[in-house]
């Protein structure tokens, strides 16, 4: 039988021998300990082979269930598969322990968490907090059901609730942490923060941040804390792959890039910067023989592929009413021209009527409306 006990150790030195236990957040690291990720996990997992999600279950495949859950700190274990595409995981330990030590949680506050999913987000929330402290959100029922069972000895209330809305009858809350991503931060869950109380969320397809109430409960704003790859708003449609978009027309342009693209694939700072100046382009990279190829669609008409040739030479095909190629090169510039700012100097200010990233500082840096085009 796979030893549980093992796995853990392994998975926690590796968390020591990267130095992810956060120094200013002990009790993180004990949470973890008393709350082990295999007690929230259910007992059919899901793999990806590459081609499709197959089950991995704990009473055939013990052994494989257990690497599933305790397999890296950067993997989160797939839970729940709809229409083919995961619906629900216990998240990677690594993120998970990072957007805690985002939230700056002390024993007393009280917390709102949305998305409950397995549970244990929740227990590690209450293990520091408290017993009654701590109100979890879950849009599934089922979901709901199995993780207030998981998590009623610490006292923790499950709401089956759409989480964009909150939950106002628990309100004020002084920390507010959602385990799933938004494109748009949800007003209401700034109108239910205390003022100065802070809101820890995935933002997009890439990083989380923490925002601060601010002391009028007027606006929340606050800085890119990490790199965090989470499921979206359930509800949110599959996107569109690069295949799919492409079709079978013929390239409108082609012209040589000129530009090094190892960045592309290798710099995630570049990479969330791309991702906040082009927020409906899609970009992925990979390396051949003959150099790196990207590909980049905005899930609607547009498309470029960016296709090494050999003996450093690179060529631009694009396609649709955009040109993607040259917008990911203006945007490249940009962010250049800025310094290459590292994505820990962006942040995020959400306002009753708008929100907007912002590079530096948020009064005078460069901004980018989440609707809208940079403004100075």
């Amino acid at each position: 039988m796979t030893d549980h006990a093992e796995l853990r150790a392994v998975l926690d030195a590796v968390m020591d021998q990267r130095g992810a236990w956060p120094e200013r957040s002990p009790w993180i690291r004990q949470a973890v300990a008393e709350a082990p990720r295999h007690d929230f996990a259910p007992d059919r997992l899901w793999r990806w082979t590459g081609q499709a999600y197959v089950p991995i279950d704990r009473g055939t495949a013990l052994e494989e269930w257990a690497g599933e859950v305790y397999g890296s700190p950067d993997a989160a274990a797939v839970t729940q598969i709809a229409d083919g595409v995961p619906s629900s995981s216990l998240s990677a330990q690594g993120i998970v322990v990072d957007m805690l030590d985002s939230l700056l949680l002390d024993p007393g506050h009280r917390v709102l968490e949305l998305g409950t999913g397995t549970g244990w987000n929740a227990a590690l929330l209450a293990h520091r907090a408290g017993p009654g402290q701590v109100v979890s959100v879950e849009l599934d029922a089922e979901l709901a059901a199995t993780a207030a069972e998981r998590l009623k000895a610490a006292d923790i209330d499950v709401a089956v609730h759409d989480g964009g809305a909150g939950w106002p009858a628990g309100a004020p809350y002084d920390r507010v942490i959602s385990t799933y991503a938004v494109e748009r931060v949800p007003w209401a869950w700034v109108e239910q923060g205390q003022p100065g109380g802070r809101i820890v969320t995935p933002w997009g397809r890439l990083g989380h941040v923490a925002l601060t109430v601010a002391e009028d409960g007027r606006s929340a704003s606050g800085w890119v804390q990490g790199l965090a790859t989470f499921m979206p708003v359930r509800g949110t449609a599959p996107a569109r792959d690069f295949a799919q978009v492409r079709g079978d027309g013929q390239p409108a342009d082609e012209h040589p890039i000129t530009r090094d693209l190892a960045p592309l694939q290798a710099d995630w700072h570049l990479r969330f910067a791309l991702r906040v100046a082009l927020p409906d382009v899609l970009i992925s990279a990979a390396v051949d023989e003959d150099g790196v190829n990207a590909w980049l669609h905005d899930g609607a008409e547009s498309w470029a592929a960016l296709s090494a040739v050999g003996d450093g030479r690179t060529i631009a095909y694009q396609g649709g009413p955009r040109r993607l190629a040259d917008e990911l090169e203006g945007a490249w510039d940009q962010w250049q021209a800025l310094g290459a700012p590292e994505l820990y100097d962006y942040g995020l200010t959400v306002e009753p009527d708008c929100q907007y990233v912002w590079c530096q500082d948020a009064d005078t840096g460069l901004r980018w409306p989440i609707d809208g085009e940079s403004t100075a």
